[in-house]
């Protein structure tokens, strides 16, 4: 089952927020909570409201409690842009955009927990598999004898003036 919970128009750029989402992705509601907690930026304190207001809409909402919760999706969307003006010199003035982002996270109760570790162990025992592939068919082809000759480019008469 999934749970989600939104902060609509929170007032920090989308792309300083990601930086943080990217971090809680896959993991267990209790370590996400924990990095969130000891990140020293200002988007880990709104999603971490986000992540808490998450956790309550599952235990009242749909009877689920939270050990069992991990973080499917914490998406950061962008919200509307409020555009103020600066003065500057000589009269005139430039723009300044205030960006509003939009935070989701989807918890969700399934068992299977995809962590950066876990990543990154299935990426290494990939890249072994690979390797042993690429070995065994190299000493296949040294192994046998190869019944082809080697075929040279012929001279065309037109070079041999």
């Amino acid at each position: 089952m999934e749970i989600r919970s939104t902060f609509r128009y929170a007032r920090i750029s989308p792309f300083k927020a990601r930086e943080v989402t990217r971090e809680i992705q896959g993991l267990p509601v209790s370590a996400a909570l924990d990095l969130l907690a000891f990140t020293p930026k200002k988007a880990a304190f709104l999603i971490g409201k986000t992540l808490k207001s998450a956790i309550a809409n599952a235990e009242n909402n749909a009877n689920l409690k939270p050990d069992g919760l991990v973080v499917k999706e914490a998406v950061v969307g962008e919200g509307p842009t409020l555009k103020r003006i600066m003065a500057r010199a000589r009269g005139s003035a430039s723009g300044i955009l205030k960006r509003t982002s939009h935070i989701r996270i989807v918890l969700s109760d399934e068992i299977r927990i995809e962590t950066r570790e876990t990543r990154r162990a299935k990426r290494e025992q990939e890249k072994k598999a690979a390797k042993k592939e690429i070995k065994s068919e190299t000493s296949e082809g040294a192994a046998r004898p190869s019944g082809k000759k080697s075929a040279k480019p012929k001279q065309s008469a037109k070079t041999e003036k």
